[in-house]
């Protein structure tokens, strides 16, 4: 018993952990059922959000001949306020619009090439394309996404009065139904991120909390079992587990919503991995010393929720202010998130994933160690 690993031990530890689970029915529909229904009934109805800063997508004229065709460019430059941007995708143009009522409506104008475009829109950095085409002003944007139908109404009637005087057949509506611009595009992956840190966070850490309080874990001291070994079983169970929700949830989308995987699977399953990885290891740390299931939800919430609003599960990340955003960035959920949904929207590989995938692996390691150095069995 004193090798490093033994197979037999882990092996009996991991089936043991799996009956455990399987055994309780909660268990399949929160990690299965709960997730699908979420993802259909926020897919099917999204409501509109309160009247915020909405940032748009120009992208140049290349054909304007004549004063006709400068219906966009007209409206740009003589009803926004000018910016001067400083670094790249700074915006250019700022609009905004008044109601004492129903709240002020900024929108912030970028200037960029179409291609980038559709990937901000893909990150829901923005909802809305503008084109200024043979004199018609195009609105390119997801026709299921009510913030965005919502935000093409205000600019409409704006662009179309006051001092730009515009007939309303100079406008054109281009509806985007190219795969990775829906909401549920958008949705679907944030899901399967989120249900990686709630079943190691929840499933994981609290289980094992839960064990100490109930004196169980003091009972395994007399047994010859490495404290790695019981870890490393826990943890297998739990990522095998995750990887069945993941993919049952995936299906799902495929089937009810046509969605479809753009990039690299092999990228995202090695992601995915490292996403589990990264929890595992915070999951042992936050669940290592304390016996109080009090104290040990306490701590669990500490890392779940400020994540699970911040990281872009429901809506982009990008609402929140500029300062925050890098730091939100730095997020393991938020790596996680971003890598998944790149992968399924943008075509993202192993190259575009690589940074994220060391930084997973690199931050669960560390938290295993830490944690296992410090775990006590009561």
């Amino acid at each position: 018993m004193n090798k490093l690993i033994s197979i037999r031990q882990l092996w009996y530890l991991t089936l043991a952990h799996f009956h455990e689970i399987i055994r309780e029915p909660g268990v399949l529909f929160w990690g299965i059922g709960f997730p699908i229904l979420m993802s259909l009934g926020l897919g099917l109805a999204f409501t509109t959000k309160s009247d915020i800063t909405r940032k748009v997508a120009v992208i140049p004229n290349e054909t304007a001949s004549g004063h006709d065709s400068l219906a966009l460019s007209g409206f740009l430059e003589k009803n926004c306020e000018k910016n001067d941007p400083g670094e790249k995708n700074d915006y250019k143009w700022k609009f905004e619009i008044s109601d004492d009522k129903l709240g002020n409506s900024v929108f912030l104008f970028y200037p960029m090439a179409w291609d980038e475009a559709l990937v901000l829109l893909k990150r829901g950095t923005i909802n809305l394309i503008l084109k200024e085409t043979n004199g018609l002003t195009e609105y390119h944007f997801d026709p299921m996404n009510s913030d965005a139908e919502l935000t093409y109404l205000k600019l409409s009637s704006m662009i179309g009065s006051g001092k730009i005087l515009i007939h309303r057949n100079n406008a054109e509506i281009k509806p985007l139904t190219i795969t990775g611009t829906r909401y549920i595009d958008f949705l679907v992956p944030g899901l399967i991120t989120m249900g990686v840190m709630m079943s190691t966070m929840w499933g994981l850490s609290y289980g094992l909390i839960e064990k100490r309080s109930k004196k169980l874990l003091r009972r395994l001291v007399a047994t010859p079992m490495k404290k790695s070994h019981f870890l490393i079983a826990l943890i297998t169970v739990r990522v095998a587990m995750n990887f069945f929700e993941a993919a049952a949830l995936i299906i799902f989308g495929i089937i009810a919503f046509k969605m479809t995987i753009q990039g690299s699977i092999p990228a995202m399953i090695l992601l995915f991995m490292a996403g589990n990885i990264a929890f595992a290891g915070i999951a042992v740390l936050a669940s290592s010393h304390t016996s109080n299931t009090e104290v040990g939800n306490g701590i669990i919430n500490f890392v779940v929720m400020p994540m699970m609003i911040l990281s872009g599960i429901f809506f982009s990340y990008h609402n929140f202010p500029d300062w925050s955003i890098p730091v939100i960035q730095m997020f393991p959920l938020t790596m996680l998130t971003d890598g998944i949904r790149s992968i399924f929207n943008e075509g993202a590989g192993f190259p575009e994933v690589a940074l994220p995938v060391l930084i997973l692996t690199a931050t669960g390691i560390i938290f295993f160690g830490a944690g296992l150095k410090i775990f006590k069995w009561h």
